[in-house]
């Protein structure tokens, strides 16, 4: 696919309104432009835990997840019935899953909820796992009101799962995870 982009400034949203991919125009705030806003924030979370992470394997998946993200938005923005089939949702679900087995595998089990931070690798991972979860709630509302397929509810519920546990693993295979102690007394000055 070529993609040529001559100018940002259109002017054409100055209204309130923007265009999907098949040219319809919908408000700025509707349902669809929701889910795909979340989607774009997601990625660009992730595109921060991406720039916090060393050049290797978690670097080369994170980058593949970006554009699964944005296959994900190319669906989405083009509304039809049947909805246009995500090309590699069964492949996408089942290559995470198998990268959560991977990092699961040096991680002992949990004992506590683990709070976000640690490392800042970590951090980055815990935030960018909030803001897909965002997407995927926004993504369960537009699905509430269309067929939006199976593939991508899958694909936003393991991505979230996966991020969990790259945190855990960057925070030393969860050696350095930050847990939850309920009713603990607040710290003393000093």
């Amino acid at each position: 696919m070529s993609i040529r982009i001559d100018r940002v400034v259109t002017r054409g949203g100055d209204t309130g309104q923007t265009a999907l991919g098949n040219g319809t125009r919908v408000a700025k705030d509707s349902v669809r432009i929701e889910a795909l806003g979340a989607l774009d924030e997601a990625n660009a979370v992730i595109g921060l835990l991406r720039a916090s992470l060393p050049a290797g394997r978690n670097a080369r998946f994170i980058a593949w997840l970006q554009g699964l993200l944005f296959d994900i938005g190319g669906v989405v923005c083009m509304p039809g019935q049947p909805p246009r089939p995500l090309a590699q949702g069964a492949v996408a679900v089942r290559a995470m899953e198998d990268e959560v087995e991977h990092l699961r595998a040096h991680i002992p089990p949990l004992t506590s909820f683990v709070l976000p931070g640690g490392t800042m690798a970590a951090a980055h991972a815990h935030l960018a796992r909030t803001v897909v979860r965002r997407a995927e709630r926004r993504l369960a509302t537009l699905a509430r009101s269309e067929d939006i397929g199976a593939a991508i509810p899958a694909c936003m519920n393991r991505l979230s799962d996966y991020l969990f546990v790259l945190g855990r693993h960057l925070n030393e295979n969860g050696a350095g995870d930050l847990t939850w102690t309920p009713a603990s007394p607040p710290p003393t000055a000093g």
